[in-house]
């Protein structure tokens, strides 16, 4: 009988930023590391959120031993709500880990048995075959872990998104002792996050952002706003403390920053001294110079509490000259116009805007060039594989793998769906499976595909035509010349000549003699057919064309 092989599997996370999940596959048992989303790019027209596709797991649903998941960003947790529906699979994550998936599990009104299940740092769980222990690494938000998975064709490191910060704001320090002592006693494979292998150097340490809100808090003449992600509780930490010392109270607004808030309030991840947080009410009476507000909209999205302050939309909370507004947050890629666009709409109200390219006000969690070189020579792997980026962040991410010594054909870069088979002594890529983006919009999940994006693509591009076609019931022959209507396809006042002759050729190309009723699916096509090809010839624009047949 031959020995079965460990596989490894990535549905999401690789050849992009977010929507991370791998599955490690052996036998009858399943392990799933994480389950994350991604936010749509510019092109997907109306979609809220990106999920992986789990297709692959559902008929497989009795082979899978749980899901862990390494911390409490959104790329990592966002897509529990939505897969734990289809597969209600224990979770296991660490104490704020937890709580955040409490709190993204009731936002979503997901299911309340969910099993979650806590576990602490150096603490090891069986999972099948499958030993797992988790060790504490340090990330933008505290009791993020890295995983040393025991599997029976060796051990499998992944290192959860990390940096190595000597001194974090809150938690521990990468565990790097624990790394080396498994590198000296052979590691199989290490899976390492490849965010930020295009920067040279090291990341510098939170410490460096407390200094910044320091000083910005002691000298802004009026109300201080900082904007960050609602998982960054380490930041949430660092404005507590500024403000405290220079006298002024903290105000949450938004309603997912003030859940993350006060469940790390409750666990203990925030430490705030008596009476510094006040409700957003409270701000009204208070002197500007002793007022701290701190909100989502970091990324520019648009029900955020800071884009609708831009925009003058804010129910509490207007912006007045003299503010001073810190982005304590990097634009996710393809944020960036948006992100510009809301700090443009901030500095135009009068307000003094500071942001990563112009003051220290955030740093990434995630190990440039030289902490990945540390991590692959600490941890020494017989095989490497680099997982969290866009292709070019895992190409170069091998190509620092190849400078500390291992060898490049033991380095395997994957995409989403590619299958890394292993045993103790080989290793390669051998199928695929199924894997792709799942949408999400307003409450439908997985409905929309690709043509209805299409659809979305071509309405915001060149518009839609409505022609009108009325045929009297009996004869089947044309009542009157067919209507045309437009929207965001010309201006029809600028176009009258070109859309008056483009009924005339309508009229002229559905004129039966033959007196018997055309199908309708002739017509539609008909008239499809003629109009793309008139406008195109005309406007070259492709509008979206919709017949509609009204029988009188």
């Amino acid at each position: 009988m031959t020995k079965a092989k460990l596989k490894l599997i990535p549905l999401g996370g690789l050849n992009e930023i977010g929507k991370n999940m791998i599955l490690l596959e052996y036998g009858n048992d399943i392990l799933i590391i994480d389950a994350g989303l991604m936010f749509p790019g510019e092109e997907m027209h109306g979609i809220d959120l990106v999920i992986p596709d789990i297709n692959y797991l559902l008929d497989k649903k009795d082979k899978i031993r749980g899901i862990v998941v390494t911390h409490g960003h959104e790329d990592h947790i966002g897509a529990l709500p939505y897969v734990l529906a289809q597969l209600n699979v224990p979770v296991y994550a660490t104490c704020l880990t937890s709580g955040m998936i409490r709190v993204k599990l009731k936002e979503r009104r997901a299911l309340s048995n969910a099993k979650l299940k806590v576990v602490s740092p150096g603490e090891q769980i069986t999972l099948g075959v499958f030993k797992v222990e988790f060790f504490p690494v340090c990330h933008s938000i505290p009791d993020a872990a890295g995983l040393i998975i025991h599997t029976p064709v060796g051990v499998v490191v992944h290192s959860g998104d990390f940096k190595l910060d000597y001194t974090p704001v809150s938690g521990t320090p990468t565990d790097l002792s624990r790394l080396a002592q498994l590198g000296s006693q052979g590691v199989l494979l290490l899976l390492s996050d490849s965010t930020y292998a295009e920067l040279p150097g090291y990341t510098p340490s939170e410490k460096a952002v407390g200094e910044a809100l320091d000083h910005i808090m002691a000298d802004a003449p009026g109300r201080v706003i900082v904007t960050t992600f609602s998982s960054l509780v380490s930041r949430v930490q660092q404005v507590i403390d500024a403000a405290a010392k220079h006298g002024r109270r903290v105000f949450i607004v938004g309603r997912s920053m003030s859940d993350t808030v006060h469940m790390a309030l409750e666990l203990g991840y925030i430490q705030a001294p008596e009476g510094i947080l006040g409700r957003v009410d409270e701000a009204r009476g208070l002197p500007h110079d002793r007022i701290v507000f701190v909100t989502t909209g970091s990324q520019g999205e648009p029900t955020s509490a800071l884009v609708r302050m831009a925009n003058r939309d804010h129910p509490h909370v207007r912006i007045h000259a003299g503010d001073t507004i810190i982005m304590s947050a990097t634009p996710i890629p393809g944020n960036e116009a948006i992100v510009n666009r809301t700090v443009d709409n901030l500095f135009k109200q009068g307000a003094r805007v500071l942001y990563d390219k112009v003051a220290q006000v955030h740093v990434h969690g995630h190990g440039s060039q030289e902490e990945l070189k540390l991590l692959l020579n600490l941890v020494k792997p017989k095989f490497f594989m680099p997982i969290h980026g866009e292709y070019r962040h895992l190409s170069l991410h091998a190509k620092l793998a190849a400078e500390v010594g291992i060898p490049e054909e033991n380095s395997f870069i994957l995409e989403d769906g590619d299958i890394l088979e292993l045993t103790a002594q080989s290793a390669k890529k051998n199928g695929k499976v199924g894997s792709g983006n799942v949408y999400v919009d307003g409450l439908s999940v997985g409905d929309i595909g690709g043509v209805v994006l299409r659809n979305r693509r071509m309405l915001a591009k060149d518009g839609i035509v409505v022609a009108i076609i009325a045929v009297n019931r009996q004869t089947g022959k044309l009542v009157r010349r067919p209507d045309i209507v437009t929207r965001g396809f010309v201006d029809t006042r600028e176009f009258k000549e070109m859309i008056d002759e483009s009924r005339d050729l309508l009229a002229k190309s559905l004129d039966h003699s033959s007196g018997k009723v055309a199908e309708w699916s002739f017509i539609n096509a008909k008239v499809k057919d003629t109009l793309e090809k008139f406008y195109y010839e005309k406007t070259k624009l492709r509008p979206m064309i919709l017949p509609f047949m009204v029988r009188v």
